[in-house]
């Protein structure tokens, strides 16, 4: 099929040669393209929109091909999250819980913890009764969330549990990975505080019974030789791993003699005084459980962070600690049980998985969050999990192990450590509840596939009966459907909604002759039985073909091949002068552009019926071609002739924008443009203009005198000569009258262009009062840089302002000397006097805004040895600085600034408030209302070299801040040493609010780098420095992206 571009060309290629008042239903037909003729199946790869016959590639190949039941739903099978017979049950990751689920699967197979916990009581009294009865006991305590955990891992009908019940309950944030080992720690010792309290014997001492063992650090004195041992328990051995190769070695530097001697020396109770002292570690008893946590992760001394040791560590699966106890010729031999391993290079993220050996049967299992693998031929197998999460090829190979033996270099942690075990009936009655939920689940989700299938079925039964009616046979009626709602009848995945043909509407009640392209033209009896089953409307046939848009389509179209020659034979004909002294008036700049005004109005008159999106009337695509050399006046004229309209709809009285034309240019013209304003030559000018022009000018005239005398009676404060500035009193006035600098700023903007500019008449100085009329600063504020605000003035002056302008209310400061014993004491009030409800609430207001910001600036400037970088302005400023910097090159005092908002140091801006307050602003440096100033000075913070601008928020942390500087300047955050105003920033976790960090602040960075003596070096070791060092930071930033890419998955 030709594509939709000539489709649309032959469809109206009979205008030229045919008028819009010869137009017939054959010429109609064409225009909706009745007939252009269907494609065939197989011949189109998609749908030809274009062509309202082709009803191809519309969805129809999923219905008439072989039925596959899976297509007609999305519903997994429920029995694939069913528990296989004779396995273990896994626990669903919560976000970055692996950790937590490794933990409770070696615990859930220490038999003897679940056997004794079973015995733990419900803290509800009378929970027996309800059990026997309505069954709604629900789990509060760790403790019995820990049951009803285990009891649900025993006898669950699911493939995996979620654990969010024990997680919540111990408060844990399942966003964040926390330390593997120290939460083991804290478990226990909470699952031991809760077993004490129990009443049972059996209970209370079960923690201790299972993993608890005795030890005594021993102290002997080498001078006297006296022995101090300080008896202790432990639940878990802590073995350094780092220099050696296999578990014994581990152990035995545990328990190794270590010296104190030098600073270390140990204060001896017999020879009452320090001596030099040996002191090792000696094991008395094992516990039933033995966990020997192997120290993974240390802290690296030159990065301040921890770090993860990749040391291959040899274990067995038999361990004898009898050597190691106390008492020799003890033999004590423990059985591997579990194996806890943590996948990943950093020690701050990464996955953790469990490999547990069952009891009772003797075979390993691997436990990764909900997947369980069991190993073949009853072996621990750890290979697999050794080549995970490497980024870099390690220099150490896998030793050689010799059966009975391991080798990890990701294990973190060994249980070394014994019957079926039945569930306590209340918690077997709780499992069973979530039993028969999961078993109903499983019948609803089978019931929905069923439905959803049989429903499929359905639809393809009616997709095969309607699909073979829906052609149009030619001299056969028909009618029209949207094509989108084809698809979507045809797409099983959507509702069929009801057929609606509102969008096709032209303002005339028929369809549209654009609109055609996206609907299909169907037979009458399928559109029966389609509207009879789907309803909707409006019904579209053959009758609703629109001939009033036809004809309009047909006249712009005969009306743009014209235009060219018009335009041609009006630009040859406005080259002379009118033949005539009849004429009319046309806009020059309409003159200019006519032929694309001219097109533009065109394509209105063809868009005007058309529906587009819900809107009518040429709210469709603009069409903007645009002309070189086209001034703004051009491109913003939308109706010819309209630049001669003056603003109350007459003729306009400049002379000079328009242009007499002779009555045939203007024929030609009105035929493009049949409502645009005409103007005969003897039409006159609009009186009401020419009444406010001479109105205007006296205006002028009354201006440029009023602002001649107001400058001469106050030139000082004009030429900001002589001013008074509280810093230093004036000594012949003891009072000075204060009036906002906005109205001085205003005031002096008229005196510069008295033509330009309104005058000003009025003083508001409630802008400086709060709302009970007193007024918002005190002295000593106004000298810390509220004076930004105000302009001071000498009585003098005030005598001409109050003469010249309306003043609300009178605002002055008076100086009170009074002596005194030690001598003379100046004081300073304020007339009105100081509202201290409203300043100290305008103080809270400041502070608060300091704290609580969003999206503001601030600076980090890279220091070196204490000293900045450079001091000199960046060169390339912002457009909108450099617009700043370039306003008006007359003398301005600092402040000067948006009349309507008043910029403070922090960057923030705050709307002046009317009735009689001021916006809480941040008070900035002080600023001398006095000083001479012969050019502009900005308020703008002025970047320097090496410092770089950052958009923070006060809820960030100074960590989330170090990372955007990492970006900014490559350099680490633990190389970051951040200050501000002498402060150092080092509290990783606190808010940028909480450590004064506020907008427009500047933050000095000084990086831990080595700086080299680049000239006491030659050429060649400079290179080779230069090289390593640029290798060595590349390495680090590339662990630090995955250590950032980790945390976040």
């Amino acid at each position: 099929m030709a594509p939709r571009v000539q489709l649309e060309k032959a469809a109206w290629r009979w205008v030229e040669s045919v008028r819009p008042e010869d137009i017939h239903r054959e010429h109609i037909e064409i225009a909706y393209r009745i007939c252009v003729p269907p494609c065939k199946r197989g011949a189109c790869r998609r749908n030809c929109k274009g062509n309202p016959n082709c009803l191809v590639g519309i969805g129809e190949h999923a219905w008439l091909g072989e039925i596959n039941e899976n297509n007609f739903h999305n519903i997994d099978d429920p029995n694939s999250e069913r528990r296989d017979k004779n396995t273990f049950v896994g626990l669903t990751n919560l976000g970055a819980t692996c950790y937590v689920n490794t933990f409770l699967q070696v615990w859930f197979h220490n038999l003897e913890l679940r056997r004794t916990l079973k015995h733990c009581p419900p803290t509800d009294s009378g929970v027996t009764e309800l059990l026997g009865t309505a069954g709604n006991y629900e789990p509060r305590s760790i403790c019995e969330h820990l049951q009803y955990l285990f009891a649900l891992l025993q006898n669950s009908n699911r493939r995996y549990i979620d654990p969010s019940g024990l997680v919540k309950a111990l408060g844990l944030d399942t966003g964040q990975q926390q330390d593997a080992q120290e939460f083991s720690k804290l478990f226990l010792s909470l699952l031991e505080d809760t077993l004490s309290k129990q009443k049972n014997p059996n209970l209370q001492n079960v923690i201790q019974l299972q993993f608890c063992g005795q030890m005594s650090y021993v102290t002997v004195c080498n001078q006297c030789g006296r022995a101090s041992p300080l008896p202790s328990r432990y639940y878990e051995l802590e073995l350094n791993i780092q220099g050696h190769k296999n578990l014994t070695e581990c152990v035995t530097e545990f328990l190794k003699e270590e010296k104190l001697d030098g600073d270390n020396r140990y204060f001896c109770e017999s020879c009452e005084s320090k001596q030099n002292a040996t002191r090792r570690i000696k094991l008395h008893s094992l516990p039933h459980v033995l966990n020997l946590q192997l120290m993974r992760f240390v802290f690296d001394r030159q990065t301040g962070h921890k770090k993860k040791l990749n040391t291959f560590i040899s274990f067995p699966e038999q361990l004898d600690m009898g050597p190691f106890l106390e008492g020799k010729g003890i033999k004590c031999v423990y059985e591997l049980s579990a194996v806890l391993i943590h996948r990943g290079v950093s020690a701050y993220s990464g996955h953790y998985i469990a490999h547990v050996r069952d009891a009772r049967t003797s075979d390993w299992y691997k436990f990764n969050d909900e997947e369980i693998e069991k190993m073949e031929g009853k072996k621990l197998q750890l290979g697999i999990e050794e080549d995970i999460a490497e980024t870099v090829k390690s220099q150490t190979r896998k030793p050689k192990c010799s059966k009975g033996y391991h080798c990890s270099r990701n294990a973190y942690m060994l249980v070394y450590n014994g019957s079926p075990l039945s569930v306590p009936g209340f918690l077997q009655r709780l499992v069973d509840r979530d039993n028969r939920k999961f078993e109903e689940w499983c019948l609803e989700m089978a019931d929905m596939r069923k439905q959803s299938v049989d429903k499929g079925k359905a639809k393809h039964e009616e997709v095969k009966e309607l699909y073979e009616l829906l052609p149009a046979e030619d001299g056969q009626q028909y009618e029209f459907v949207p094509l989108e709602w084809l698809k979507k009848w045809l797409d099983d995945s959507t509702v069929t909604k009801e057929i609606d043909n509102g969008n096709f509407l032209c303002s005339h009640g028929k369809l549209h002759p654009d609109k055609v392209g996206e609907a299909k033209r169907i037979s009458v009896k399928a559109a029966e039985l389609l509207f009879d089953r789907y309803g909707g409307g409006p019904r579209l046939d053959g009758s609703t073909l629109c001939e009033e848009c036809v004809g309009q389509r047909c006249r712009v179209l005969r009306l743009k091949n014209q235009l060219a020659e018009d335009y041609k034979e009006v630009t040859n004909l406005v080259k002379g002068p009118p033949k005539s002294d009849e004429g009319y008036w046309v806009g020059k700049t309409s003159l200019r552009s006519w032929r694309q005004l001219a097109l533009e109005q065109l394509d209105e008159d063809e868009e005007e019926t058309k529906h587009i999106d819900g809107k009518t009337n040429g709210e469709g695509p603009e069409i903007t071609a645009t002309k070189e050399n086209q001034d703004e006046d051009e491109e913003e004229m939308k109706t010819f002739n309209e630049d001669i309209l003056c603003r109350h709809g007459g003729l306009s009285i400049l002379e000079s924008e328009r242009r007499l034309m002779t009555e045939e240019v203007w024929s030609k013209l009105r035929v493009y443009f049949p409502r645009a304003p005409q103007f005969t030559q003897l039409q006159e000018p609009c009186q009401q203009c020419l009444r406010l022009e001479r109105e205007g000018k006296e205006n002028e005239a009354l201006n440029r005198m009023m602002a001649s005398e107001q400058k001469c009676s106050l030139l000082n404060l004009f030429q900001e000569k002589n001013r008074p500035t509280l810093t230093k009193w004036p000594q012949e006035t003891d009072i000075l009258y204060i009036v906002p600098l906005f109205f001085v700023d205003e005031w002096r903007k008229f005196i510069r262009r008295p033509t330009k500019t309104t005058p000003v008449s009025s003083v508001g100085n409630s802008l400086l009062l709060c709302p009970h009329g007193g007024f918002m600063f005190t002295h000593d504020s106004m000298l810390m840089g509220d004076a930004q605000h105000i302009a001071l003035l000498w009585p003098g002056e005030w005598e001409v302002i109050s003469r010249h302008f309306l003043v609300d209310q009178p605002i002055s400061i008076c100086r009170i000397s009074q002596a005194t014993p030690n001598g003379s004491s100046v004081e300073y009030t304020t007339q009105p006097e100081l509202c201290r409800d409203c300043r100290e609430g305008f103080i809270f207001q400041q502070q608060r805004d300091m704290r609580e910001y969003a999206q503001a600036t601030v600076y980090v400037r890279k220091v070196i040895d204490d000293k900045r970088v450079s001091a000199a302005p960046e060169v390339n400023v912002s457009g909108s600085e450099a617009e700043d910097e370039r306003e008006e090159p007359v003398t301005k005092v600092d402040g000067e600034r948006d009349p309507d908002f008043s910029q403070i140091e922090d960057g923030a801006k705050r709307q002046r408030l009317s009735d009689g307050t001021i916006g809480a602003a941040a008070s900035p440096a002080p600023m001398a209302s006095g000083g001479k100033s012969g050019i502009r000075r900005s308020t703008r913070h002025r970047k320097l070299r090496g410092e770089k601008a950052l958009i923070v928020s006060a809820n960030q942390t100074l960590k989330e801040l170090k990372i955007q500087i990492m970006h900014a300047f490559s350099v680490a955050p633990f190389d970051q040493n951040l200050s501000i105003d002498g402060r150092c920033l080092t509290d990783d976790s606190a808010t940028l609010g909480s450590l004064g960090v506020i907008p427009e602040s500047v933050i000095c960075l000084k990086a831990d780098e080595p700086i080299a003596d680049y000239a006491a070096l030659d050429d060649v070791y400079q290179g080779m420095f230069l090289f390593l060092s640029f290798f060595n930071f590349f390495l680090f930033f590339l662990l630090y992206t995955l250590n950032l890419l980790y945390t976040m998955n």
